[in-house]
């Protein structure tokens, strides 16, 4: 691996959804629901995103389902299929990161994750890429941990586990409140815009 300046990290961590793979709920609703009205009826109905961040910081799917289908038993087949039918919402590979990941991991450069991600849902997507998230040392899932980015305290329970004190990590997430949050906690942080992007900063780190 090539030598870094003092300043500079010696491991990064990845967030997953829209940096690693894609994560596309609306194209998943529109199969669902074609009618663009009634679709937002009942995104706004349910209020969905709430609920699924409730799934995100650790609350079991089944439960959080049925209590939601009692209270919206129009929609409970739609609930029931956000479950049963999650991977569908994870597109491909976001383009030109599986091979920076490979290229950092051929380096020995240590690479982690910290994801906003339901427990239930996490499983099933970790086993069926599990040739790529082998390269990862580790990997912080929110639904597992019950709290949720950009709480700090993930941030300190992911780096106390990845054994890294945080100007050692280079924390890589979609979302500014995220980048934020990590920035806030020691962390160096990339607001995440695509892979080419991202390969500069890891030049400039000296990891690439």
């Amino acid at each position: 691996m090539a030598k870094t300046r003092p300043e500079t990290p010696t491991a990064v961590v990845f967030d997953v959804g829209n940096v690693l793979y894609g994560w596309d709920p609306e194209s998943f609703l529109a199969r669902q629901i074609p009618e663009d009205e009634a679709r937002l009826r009942f995104i706004d109905d349910i209020d969905l995103w709430g609920w699924h961040d409730s799934l995100d910081g650790g609350r079991p799917f089944g439960e959080a389902a049925a209590e939601l289908s009692e209270k919206f038993p129009d929609y409970a087949a739609y609930i029931s299929a956000w479950g049963e039918r999650f991977g569908e919402t994870i597109s491909d590979p976001v383009p030109g990161m599986h091979a920076l990941v490979e290229a950092l991991d051929a380096r020995g450069v240590p690479l982690f994750a910290i994801t906003n991600f339901s427990a239930d849902f996490w499983k099933p997507f970790r086993a069926k890429e599990d040739a790529f998230f082998r390269r990862f040392r580790d990997i912080v899932v929110s639904g597992e941990e019950k709290l949720l980015k950009p709480d700090p305290a993930l941030y300190y329970r992911a780096l106390d586990r990845f054994g890294l004190k945080p100007r050692d990590a280079l924390f890589v997430d979609d979302r500014a409140i995220n980048v934020e949050g990590a920035r806030a906690v020691g962390m160096h942080a990339h607001l995440f815009t695509g892979a080419e992007d991202l390969r500069r900063r890891l030049v400039e780190d000296g990891l690439l």
